[in-house]
């Protein structure tokens, strides 16, 4: 129960609501007890003055019940006691003033009573010269607003004072943020004297500055990367275009190898292209999914054939299970066992074996490639899904690669609710294992319900 306490009393006093009430909750009870303080006195004052009237006209009434010889000198002792002593004789109808004579008395303290006997009948009015009937009457009243009025002022410009500084965090975000621009992403809040909600806000404002910061260098390095790659092939058709244009038309072997490498780099560019377009999908949340059911044997199979009629340097062997069934988008899952493939084939060489393989693994469909290639460094595995990724820059561009294939394999992958592993040893080979959920139902239908609502 005490660490709980604890724990909430260090909660609150980190927490800048708490810090505000009390500034405000310190400065208005000041306030309220200065004037509770104040009436206080005015009050006691009253009542010890209402008591001594009270003395005043026992004693009269004591003084005029009884028979003395010596006669009393009720002015003086009225005037002593700063009162008026008003003594009205009912049998005679008779009315004597003592003291200093107050014509209006509505307003006074006073008090009253009567004596009646048969002798003598009598009433005596005791009324206060100094007093009014209520307290804080008049200029002191007057004085007790104002100086009241004063006193609330102060406690508002002074706990305006500290609201704002303990809101100086948010002055300093606002600057801070009106600094910011594109070219210059590098400046961040001081967040080491807020220990409140204010210092939270300030770590949450530079957290979304460092992914901000980041998500703009890989923004400027894809464009960077995708301008570079786009001009090295309208590099070479504009090369080959200029030796057309001054020697193609009279040497059959330039117009050839011209119209040849034209091609190949315009391929390359429209492979490219396309790789892009489909990224950007990607990135705006237009690429959509299309499930099916489907058998994986038979995309495997068909990537087999495809791969055995286009390569003939290496080998292509195959570990196909029969009738794996599988629910996804078969377009874009052939997509990606074709950039896994076209992958292997460039970077294993000649005479090399590349082997496909599908089957079931722990619940899961299996689609994977393998290779003899020159294989990856331990230290480029956690980049290669990385966009224009390449771990050897020279061979990458030997081999005509792009480093999209990959980042495009794993967002397929991932979408699908799998998973890409990746074992390689360099210069021994890769292999590239894609994981699948296996979803196995009497209705294909339901199936593709069922995938859309998790994409969903």
């Amino acid at each position: 129960m005490f660490k709980y306490l604890q724990a909430l009393r260090k909660k609150a006093k980190q927490s800048i609501v708490f810090k505000m009430a009390v500034v405000y909750v310190v400065l208005f009870s000041f306030v309220l007890l200065i004037a509770a303080a104040v009436t206080n006195i005015a009050f006691a004052k009253y009542d010890a003055r209402f008591d001594e009237l009270d003395r005043t006209m026992s004693f009269v009434v004591s003084r005029l019940q009884t028979h003395q010889r010596q006669p009393f000198n009720f002015d003086e002792f009225a005037r002593y006691s700063k009162t008026m002593i008003v003594i009205t004789n009912i049998s005679k109808n008779e009315t004597i003033r003592y003291g200093e004579i107050v014509e209006d008395t509505s307003r006074r303290m006073q008090i009253e009573r009567q004596i009646n006997r048969p002798e003598r009948r009598m009433t005596i009015k005791i009324v206060s010269t100094e007093y009014a009937d209520v307290p804080l009457k008049g200029r002191a009243a007057i004085v007790f607003v104002f100086t009241l009025v004063v006193l609330l002022l102060s406690a508002v410009f002074l706990g305006s004072r500290s609201t704002k500084k303990l809101l100086q965090p948010v002055y300093t975000m606002t600057q801070t943020a009106r600094s910011i621009t594109a070219n210059d992403l590098s400046v961040r809040i001081d967040e080491k004297d807020s220990s409140d909600e204010l210092g939270e806000l300030a770590r949450t404002f530079n957290e979304m500055l460092d992914r901000l910061e980041v998500a703009y260098h890989k923004q400027n390095r894809f464009v960077s990367d995708a301008s570079h790659e786009l001009r090295t092939p309208l590099s070479v058709i504009s090369g080959y275009a200029n030796l057309l244009r001054r020697w193609g038309s009279a040497d059959p072997t330039v117009l050839e190898e011209s119209v040849t490498k034209i091609i190949e780099e315009s391929e390359n560019m429209q492979h490219l292209v396309e790789r892009l377009l489909f990224l950007a999908r990607v990135d705006q949340q237009t690429q959509e999914l299309n499930p099916e059911y489907f058998n994986a044997s038979e995309l495997m199979s068909q990537v087999l054939q495809e791969s055995r009629l286009i390569d003939d340097a290496h080998t292509i062997l195959e570990q196909i299970e029969p009738n794996v069934m599988l629910t996804a988008d078969r377009a874009l899952i052939l997509q990606a066992v074709r950039a896994i493939m076209e992958n292997s084939m460039k970077y294993t060489p000649p005479g090399g074996t590349i082997t496909l393989f599908c089957g079931l693994q722990d619940a899961r469909v299996c689609l994977g490639v393998s290779d003899t290639g020159i294989g990856i460094q331990e230290k480029d595995l956690p980049y290669i899904f990385d966009r224009f990724f390449k771990a050897d820059e020279s061979r990458s561009r030997l081999a005509g690669g792009t480093g999209l294939g990959l980042s495009i394999v794993k967002w397929i992958v991932e979408r699908h609710g799998g998973k890409v592993i990746v074992t390689s040893e360099y210069n021994k080979g890769s292999e590239f294992q894609i994981l699948l959920p296996e979803l196995t139902v009497e209705e294909p239908d339901d199936v593709t319900n069922h995938i859309e609502n998790d994409a969903k």
